[in-house]
């Protein structure tokens, strides 16, 4: 019997850049401390190489009985400490199982469709979170969001009249009723919004095609409205939307992004290719409609939903006349009792991906905090050229906060994977 070397984990820099610690303010986001591991140098791609699995994901293989299904989710991540099951903590994967277990009666297994671990390379499940106790490390998708995440769960539908007798599968949607009834009884901040039946080959994370991701920031020196909070990056600066598109243009592309990975990433190439990164402005929300929207809606039958693109949105324009005072030196104001509004901006990013080599939730934050420096002036487009011909992630802004970002979609091709 030989000695194997086992991975280990050591973290350097000052402690005060700990993950598990929340920045003070917004404004001043947290780089990621470098993490090492040694003993392992299987270096697969951008994020990690393929994390061991936990529980035999081809059960379903060789259990007939069983039915896969691939589940989207969206969630409010703000009370989630990420999105894999992880013990004494509050995961949206835990949750999931949960939901399940009282609908089924029994323990399952949920697999996402992204990973979030950095630097704890093929460790086992209970090791790895032990290591990361230690290291002060937390889940970089702590606090995002999902408009549509995806797993994939294993299923096999017991009679609870006659135990051991197998029924047939549940129809998705029943399966989508049900797990929502028990997810609303939790915190209600996760539901289930899509289910389908997959072959038992189907897997939520190695089929997956394409990820997009959307980052929202308010800019403007108003506090943030209750409505908004954990849900943006409050920036009290004005943001030059112009100079972050040119920013756009730069990054877009096939690129060597080691200036916005981890810097515990051991990848062998951090060539990688983003398919789209844009900044757009967009309405803030919640919005509700003025008396003069109302108006020409009624007038017109137009739809309030066509808003211009090209010109800055004004946020004193989304309020009618009746809303409005006129100062002493003539300019329009805000009546009493009338909210100020942000300018409100949303950074799309979308890569295909491929295994691992995917756009990560690490990538995204650390593009934002850069075309945000740039919007606010602290960096030029050439400073974003320089950082990204820079190779470091030593030379990229600050990483924006967890609480503006948003999975957007997780794409797939469904065509030859559909159960029947």
């Amino acid at each position: 019997m030989t000695d194997e070397k086992k991975p280990t984990a050591s973290i350097s820099g000052n402690s005060k850049h700990s993950l598990d610690q929340r920045p003070e303010s917004p404004q001043r986001p947290p780089k990621i401390p470098r993490i090492s591991v040694e003993g392992d140098e299987d270096g697969g791609g951008f994020e990690q190489p393929k994390e061991p699995i936990l529980v035999d994901d081809t059960m379903s293989q060789k259990n007939p009985r069983l039915q896969r299904y691939l589940v989207a989710i969206e969630y409010i991540g703000t009370r989630f400490a990420g999105a894999q099951k992880q013990p004494n903590d509050r995961t949206v994967v835990g949750v999931l199982e949960e939901a399940f277990h009282k609908f089924i009666g029994q323990p399952v297994s949920i697999f996402c469709s992204s990973r979030t671990w950095i630097g704890l390379r093929e460790v086992d499940h209970e090791s790895r979170h032990e290591l990361a106790m230690q290291c002060g490390m937390c889940r970089l998708d702590a606090g995002v969001h999902a408009l549509s995440n995806v797993c994939h769960v294993d299923v096999e539908r017991i009679s609870k009249r006659r135990p051991g007798e197998v029924l047939p599968p549940h129809e998705p949607a029943v399966v989508r009723r049900a797990v929502n009834h028990f997810l609303q009884k939790n915190e209600g901040d996760i539901m289930v919004i899509d289910v389908r039946c997959v072959t038992p080959d189907f897997h939520a994370r190695y089929k997956a095609q394409e990820r997009t991701y959307f980052y929202r920031l308010l800019s403007g020196p108003e506090p943030l409205s209750i409505f908004e909070k954990d849900r943006a990056w409050h920036v009290p600066e004005e943001l030059d939307i112009l100079a972050m598109q040119r920013a756009c243009r730069v990054l877009v592309g096939h690129h060597d992004f080691s200036s916005f990975r981890a810097a515990s990433c051991q990848a062998k190439s951090p060539i990688r290719t983003l398919d789209e990164i844009s900044v757009t402005e967009v309405v803030s929300t919640p919005y509700f409609p003025s008396l003069r929207d109302r108006e020409v809606s009624i007038s017109t039958g137009d739809s309030l939903l066509a808003l211009p693109t090209a010109a800055k949105i004004d946020p004193l324009d989304l309020i009618s006349d009746e809303e409005k005072v006129i100062s002493p030196n003539g300019e329009s104001n805000y009546e009493f009792g009338i909210r100020r509004r942000h300018h409100c901006y949303v950074v799309t990013a979308r890569a295909c991906s491929f295994l691992y080599h995917q756009l990560t939730f690490v990538q995204v934050r650390l593009l934002v905090g850069v075309l945000k420096c740039v919007g606010t002036g602290e960096l030029t487009v050439s400073d974003v050229e320089r950082i990204l011909n820079a190779k470091s992630v030593t030379a990229a802004s600050p990483m924006a906060p967890a609480c503006g970002l948003y999975l957007g979609r997780v794409k797939y091709d469904l065509s030859s994977d559909m159960s029947t």
